[in-house]
C-alpha cells in the first residue's frame, strides 16, 4: 500500500511540476500583453476543460507533459486578426526570451524551494564524492542466499560471527588488500570480493562455501596480515538475475553519508551550494544522456540495468514509491528537486522544440540584425521558422523514440533502489 502511495505522490509531483512550469509561461506572456490560447496538462485526447476569458485551461489523456499555447509563438503560426495586437513573435526579443525562460525559472525555483524545506527539516547530504575508506566499524554475519537478504531484520537472516570476524578483522582496521591486489577504498574492497566470489563459484563453490584469501590492514598504523575468509554468497542483479559473489559482512563508517544540519538561516547559503552541486551533476548526466541509450536497449533485453540509467517518470514514480514504502521521504523530496532540475536543464538545451531552441532563435534574430544595421539595412523580421523544421522534426523524433525506449525498461527492467 505504502508503494502504490509513493507511486502515486511522485507522479501527482511530476505533473505538478510540469504544470508549474506551464505557468510560469503562461503569466510571463500575459505580463506582457501576450495573448494565451491554452494552458494544458498532459497529451492526447482532451478530458476537461474550460475556457475563461481568452484562454482555454484543461487536461488531455496522457499524463506525461504539459504546454501553453501562446498566439503567435513563431512567425509560422496561424492567428486571427483579434489576436494581431497581441502576438508573441511581434514582441521586444528580450521580453520572449524571458517569456521562454520563465518556465525554466520556475523548476529552478521549484527545486530550490524543496531543498530549503529539506535543509531545516533533516538537513542535506554531504556533496563530497570520494569514496569512502574500507574502515571496520561493525562485523556482522552475511546471509547466503537472495531469500535470506530479504528475510528478517535489516542485516537478513543469518546467523554466527560472520567471516570478517572469523577471520580476525577488528572495529577500526582499514583494509589496504585483498587477495594480492590493493584497494583504496570500499568500493574497490567489494569489488575485489566480488571478484573473489565469482571465481570461486566457477571452480565449483556453492552458495555459503567460504574461501581463504591473503588480505592486509592497517591496524592502528601497523600493517597486519590476516588470512581473509570470503564466503560465496547469492545475490540479485538489477535485471533480477541471481549470481554468486563474495561477502565478509562488515559495515563501514561513511562520512560521506552524514548529513549536514543548518537552521533557518544557515540553510539558505546550504541550499545554493547542495543546488549547485545538483546542476552541475544534472549537466553531466546530459552530455552523457547519448551514451546511456544502448545499456537501456540492451537491459530490455536482459542485460544488467545500471543504477545510474536515465529513468522516465514511469522509473522515477517507482522510485518515488520504493522511497515511500521504505519511509525515505527526505530522498523522496530530494528526487522530485532533482527532477525540476532535470526539466529546466534539459529545457535550455539550444535546439526546438526545447525551450532554449525557441529561446536562442530569438538570439540570433538579434545578432542578425546588428549586423544588418552595420550594413544599413532594416531589421530582418521573425526568423524564417520553415528552415528550422528539419530539426525541429529531428529532435522531436529523437526524443519520442529515446522517451518511449526508457519507459518500456522502466517497465521490464526498472532500476531498484532496495
Amino acid at each position: 500500500m505504502a508503494y502504490a502511495i509513493g507511486v502515486l505522490l511522485f507522479a501527482v509531483g511530476i505533473a505538478a511540476s510540469i504544470a508549474l512550469h506551464e505557468a510560469g509561461h503562461m503569466v510571463a506572456a500575459r505580463s506582457f500583453g501576450m495573448r494565451v490560447r491554452r494552458y494544458f496538462i498532459g497529451f492526447g485526447p482532451t478530458l476537461w476543460s474550460k475556457k475563461k476569458g481568452h484562454t482555454e485551461y484543461g487536461f488531455k489523456a496522457v499524463p506525461f507533459g504539459g504546454f501553453c499555447d501562446i498566439a503567435g509563438m513563431t512567425a509560422l503560426d496561424p492567428y486571427t486578426e483579434d489576436e494581431k495586437p497581441y502576438l508573441m513573435v511581434d514582441r521586444p526579443g528580450w521580453q520572449r526570451i524571458l517569456v521562454m525562460l520563465a518556465g525554466i525559472a520556475v523548476n529552478i525555483a521549484l527545486a530550490m524551494a524543496i531543498i530549503f524545506g529539506v535543509a531545516v527539516t533533516w538537513g542535506l547530504p554531504q556533496t563530497s564524492t570520494d569514496p569512502a575508506p574500507a574502515v571496520v566499524a561493525e562485523t556482522m554475519c552475511t546471509p547466503t542466499t537472495i531469500d535470506d537478504a530479504k528475510a528478517g531484520d535489516a542485516n537478513g537472516r543469518c546467523e554466527g560471527a560472520g567471516p570478517a570476524a572469523d577471520s580476525g578483522l577488528q572495529t577500526g582496521d582499514e583494509v589496504t588488500s585483498v587477495n594480492g591486489v590493493d584497494v583504496d577504498d570500499f568500493p574497490a574492497m567489494v569489488d575485489e570480493l566480488d571478484t573473489v566470489g565469482s571465481d570461486a563459484a566457477d571452480a565449483g563453490a556453492v552458495a555459503g562455501d567460504r574461501v581463504t584469501v591473503p588480505a592486509t590492514v592497517d591496524r592502528n598504523g601497523q600493517e597486519v596480515s590476516l588470512d581473509l575468509q570470503v564466503e560465496v554468497v547469492e545475490r540479485q542483479t538489477q535485471s533480477g538475475d541471481a549470481v554468486l559473489t563474495g561477502a565478509i559482512g562488515m559495515r563501514i563508517d561513511n562520512p560521506n553519508a552524514e548529513l549536514v544540519e543548518y537552521n533557518v538561516l544557515s540553510a539558505i547559503p546550504g541550499t545554493v551550494h547542495y543546488s549547485g552541486y545538483i546542476v552541475t551533476e544534472t549537466a553531466k548526466a546530459l552530455v552523457d544522456l547519448p551514451s546511456r541509450y544502448w545499456p537501456v536497449v540492451e537491459s530490455i533485453f536482459g542485460a544488467d540495468r545500471a543504477d545510474d540509467s536515465p529513468v522516465s517518470v514511469v522509473g522515477a514514480s517507482r522510485a518515488g514509491g520504493e522511497l515511500v514504502q521504505h519511509d525515505q521521504w527526505m530522498a523522496f523530496l530530494l528526487l522530485l528537486a532533482n527532477l525540476n532540475f532535470f526539466l529546466a536543464a534539459f529545457n535550455l538545451v539550444p535546439l526546438p522544440p526545447m525551450d532554449g531552441g525557441h529561446a536562442i532563435v530569438v538570439v540570433y534574430e538579434k545578432i542578425r540584425d546588428w549586423f544588418r544595421r552595420r550594413r544599413g539595412l532594416a531589421p530582418g523580421g521573425p526568423a524564417d521558422y520553415t528552415r528550422l523544421l528539419p530539426v525541429t522534426y529531428a529532435v522531436a523524433a529523437i526524443l519520442l523514440v529515446f522517451g518511449l525506449t526508457v519507459i518500456v525498461a522502466d517497465v521490464i527492467n526498472p532500476v531498484q533502489l532496495f
